[in-house]
C-alpha cells in the first residue's frame, strides 16, 4: 500500500543560512508544527516563493498515487509545487542526544533537502529511494 511517507506544516524561519547567492533558488530554513522537525530545503523561488513567517504542508510520498480503501488517488492536484528526486542518505546525527535525532538527505535534480527530528518520524525512509516532495502554502 502507497502511502505518505511524512507530512507536517512547517513554517519559514530564515533564507539562505549561509548568505548563498544562487539565480533563482533559495536555501529555506524550516520548522514542522507537529513533529518538530528541522529542515533546509532549497526551492525554485522564481516559480515558487516563499518567504521569513509563510506557512506551508510539505508531503514526502514515493508516489503520486495513493492506495485508498476507495481506491487509488492522485494526489498532485492538492499540492503547488512538487520535486521528483532521491533519497540519498541518513545519518545518525545526535543519537547521543536526549531526544536522539536523525538528519535525512535527498536531492531533486541537484536542490538539497536536510530533514533533522526524532528518528520515529522517519523509520519509512532508505537509502536509495525515490521520493516526491510536494508542497502547498497553508
Amino acid at each position: 500500500m502507497t502511502e505518505l511517507f511524512f507530512d507536517d506544516f512547517f513554517k519559514v524561519e530564515g533564507l539562505n543560512p549561509y548568505n548563498e547567492k544562487y539565480d533563482k533558488v533559495s536555501r529555506i530554513v524550516a520548522r514542522s508544527e507537529k513533529h518538530n522537525m528541522y529542515m533546509l530545503l532549497d526551492v525554485n523561488t522564481e516559480i515558487y516563493p516563499l518567504n521569513i513567517g509563510e506557512r506551508f504542508l510539505l508531503a514526502l510520498s514515493p508516489s503520486l498515487v495513493l492506495n485508498t480503501k476507495d481506491g487509488p488517488v492522485s494526489i498532485q492536484e492538492k499540492f503547488e509545487y512538487i520535486m521528483h528526486g532521491r533519497l540519498y542518505d541518513i545519518t545518525s546525527y545526535g543519537l547521543s542526544l536526549s531526544p536522539p535525532e536523525v538528519e535525512v538527505y535527498a536531492s531533486y535534480g541537484g536542490l538539497q533537502m536536510m530533514l533533522r527530528g526524532d528518528p520515529s518520524h522517519c523509520v519509512k525512509f532508505a537509502v536509495d529511494q525515490n521520493l516526491y516532495l510536494l508542497i502547498r502554502k497553508a
